[in-house]
């Protein structure tokens, strides 16, 4: 008997231990771009030297699309519970619907993304056009 407490008594700690961890790594939260300030960093991040002039986020809070100085676009983007950012060169795999943007790379694993940008779409979609092919 009381060695069947004393497995029950470890193998809740183990759980608890388990849980404690998972939430500690934030595995399993919900992450969005808090902010352009928060995109701004997280560009920094992906990219180094690249300093955004303009950017939209996505409304949904999941992407952003960043634009510097140089007139380089860099699309940010959730991937898994982080963030990660591709320059963009090229126009051709983006699509416009309405308010919608969908964008993607040649890079597979980067994947694509559809974003509503609101009254942006448009902007953002003729701006890609400047973009190499």
């Amino acid at each position: 008997m009381l060695l069947q407490l004393a497995q029950i008594g470890a193998s809740l700690f183990a759980i608890l231990l388990l849980a404690w961890l998972c939430r500690w790594m934030r595995l399993g939260e919900d992450v969005r771009i808090a902010g352009e300030d928060h995109a701004r960093r997280l560009a920094a991040e992906a990219h180094c030297g690249f300093t955004p002039s303009e950017l939209v986020l996505d409304r949904a809070g999941i992407a952003a699309l960043l634009r510097d100085d140089r007139g380089r676009v860099m699309l940010l983007r959730r991937h898994g519970a982080q963030f990660a950012g591709r320059l963009l060169d090229s126009h051709a795999f983006a699509r416009l619907d309405r308010n919608l943007l969908t964008i993607g790379t040649d890079e597979q694993a980067f994947g694509t993304i559809t974003l509503d940008l609101g009254d942006q779409a448009q902007v953002w979609a003729s701006s890609l056009r400047r973009l190499g092919n």
